[in-house]
């Protein structure tokens, strides 16, 4: 069984956070995080393809992912602020709506048993873009994407489109 995740958006304020517990040593969700080539096995909805075109983890790097699927791309890109093995801070945007622009947190806790705590928070500009998000599926989205870091970090097979 997965762990929950748990999102919170506060009615009236332009932000939402999560939590959820990861069955992995946080180095390991670190580098899920940060190398493209594991990215692209977990992060999104499991019935999306993802393809990287840049992603330079790194104060200051940017980065371009694309996912597809049968009814077309959908394509997400940002800058990198702080990127440690406890928090990663960057900037969040779909080429779809190119003005709502969120500013990430994921602090990464160590349990000190094997296990990660994601801590997560997305600052919007306005509270319409944090609804607009929330109404976009990104949940399901959240929910698929870490089930498949779940089967990632432990080496079961990833059951994704195009996997």
């Amino acid at each position: 069984m997965s762990n929950p995740l748990d999102i919170t958006a506060p009615e009236g304020l332009p932000f939402l956070d999560f939590q959820r517990v990861v069955d992995a040593p946080r180095e390991a969700v670190f580098r899920a995080h940060t190398e493209p080539d594991l990215l692209v096995q977990w992060l999104g909805p499991r019935n999306l393809v993802m393809t990287v075109d840049e992603f330079d983890a790194r104060p200051g790097g940017a980065y371009h992912y694309t996912h597809r699927d049968e009814n077309g791309s959908y394509g997400f890109r940002g800058c990198f602020h702080t990127v440690r093995e406890d928090l990663l801070i960057q900037t969040f945007e779909f080429d779809g709506w190119p003005d709502g622009v969120s500013l990430d947190t994921l602090r990464l806790v160590d349990l000190g048993d094997g296990r990660t705590r994601l801590e997560g928070r997305s600052v919007f500009g306005s509270v319409e873009d944090r609804d607009g998000a929330v109404a976009s599926g990104m949940e399901q989205g959240m929910a698929d994407g870490y089930e498949l870091l779940d089967a990632l970090l432990s080496g079961r097979p990833i059951a994704r489109a195009g996997a």
